[in-house]
């Protein structure tokens, strides 16, 4: 029997079966539908509603399906589907699983969007939602319902890097019959597998770390063979697939996430462990500095404290919008996970839409700067900090 390989070779080596002309790089699969070779084999097709069986890219497609195997090769995962987006992955999951009536608990440190979903859409379809700080695990159980059927967060969260321990989480989840999801979009599976502590279904918005350079959108969810199906034919039926193209930059770049991940990882640590103690600065996170206050959580399912640093500026507001203008080599974009370094104000971005109460709530306060460490050389990123710093 074969050796079972590494996860960062498989990322490599993992692939579509090869075409007659015998290529080395998997081809694009650009094509709408495919075709049979019999009346009955197109019967037969249709029948199975199996992702294995090619009929039309919206169902399945051979690269959709090799960025989809790897990732949950990558994961541990039994199977996956992916989506065009990370909202459409978040938001498939939730519509596939809950119904009338359904009460779903979430962690309150999510990401915006997300947060528009529990309260603006779900209860359009008489969905309940009850939220908890990622802070006080202890009092999850004080939220469970008859009803409650699903425990979604994140970890680290975004923008607060706070971290959970899964494993707790997903024990009282078993003890409830409750379905676990994770979103891993800040870690990606090099860094750390839910999986292996007990989640049901992991999530991803592939546009951020998995796609590495910015590039194209994607999402992706992955876990157990049964609950993925059902996802497939939601999917399938409601029309959020992935596209080819998309699906094969992402499968590509998962070819070199390890590696990116590492220098993410060391480059963020450094940079986190340089600001701390800047007089311009009240505050920094990060998840392998000790002094974050789940350091030990972090490193007991984490390999490394991934690519997100965060630090809040002691002169609030306006401190933040003159540290962001004086930045003169990071990019200002509401991204993250590209190879480029990223800078950003949560709170008038990608949390705008939260009231300050809630904002407060979750740790976003109004100097909060999250940085998405790129691939650059880490004495130029923290070239362009200390000068933004002493010119705001």
């Amino acid at each position: 029997m074969a050796k079972q390989q590494k996860p960062a070779t498989r990322a490599v080596r993992m692939q579509t079966p090869k075409t007659a002309q015998k290529e080395h790089s998997t081809p694009l699969f650009l094509t709408s539908s495919f075709t049979y070779d019999s009346a009955e084999d197109m019967a037969a097709a249709f029948a199975t509603e199996s992702p294995e069986v090619n009929i039309y890219s919206r169902f399945s497609n051979p690269g959709v399906d090799e960025f989809v195997n790897k990732m949950a090769a990558l994961e541990g995962a039994e199977h996956g589907v992916a989506t065009g987006t990370g909202m459409a992955a978040i938001f498939s999951t939730f519509m596939t699983f809950l119904s009338k009536g359904d009460h779903i608990i979430s962690a309150s440190a999510v990401f915006g969007s997300t947060h528009t979903i529990l309260t603006k859409y779900l209860p359009k379809w008489g969905i309940e939602s009850s939220y908890f700080d990622m802070n006080q695990p202890e009092t999850i159980e004080t939220l469970v319902k008859p009803a409650t059927k699903m425990l979604y967060l994140e970890t680290p969260s975004n923008p607060g890097l706070d971290i959970i321990d899964i494993e707790y989480v997903a024990a009282i989840c078993k003890k409830h019959s409750i379905m676990l999801v994770v979103d891993n979009c800040f870690a990606t599976p090099a860094v750390q597998q839910p999986i292996q502590y007990g989640a049901d279904l992991v999530i991803h918005s592939a546009t951020k770390f998995i796609d590495g350079q910015g590039r194209v959108l994607g999402g992706v969810i992955v876990g157990k063979k049964e609950l993925v199906h059902q996802l497939y034919l939601f999917i399938r039926n409601t029309g959020p697939s992935m596209s080819p193209f998309n699906a094969w930059v992402l499968s590509k770049s998962l070819e070199t996430l390890f590696i990116r991940m590492d220098r993410h990882a060391a480059s963020a640590l450094a940079i986190a462990t340089k600001l701390q103690g800047h007089a311009k600065i009240s505050r920094v996170k990060y998840p392998f500095l000790e002094s974050h206050p789940q350091y030990a959580i972090a490193k007991k399912q984490m390999s490394n404290g991934g690519g997100i640093v965060t630090f809040e500026l002691k002169g609030g507001v306006e401190s933040g919008r003159k540290f962001l203008n004086a930045l003169e080599m990071i990019s200002m974009t509401n991204n993250l996970g590209d190879s480029r370094t990223i800078a950003s104000h949560p709170a008038s971005t990608t949390h705008s839409k939260l009231s300050e109460a809630e904002r407060q709530s979750v740790g976003i306060t109004p100097g909060l700067i999250r940085v998405s460490v790129g691939l650059e050389d880490v004495e130029d990123i923290l070239d362009d900090l200390l000068q933004a710093l002493d010119n705001s």
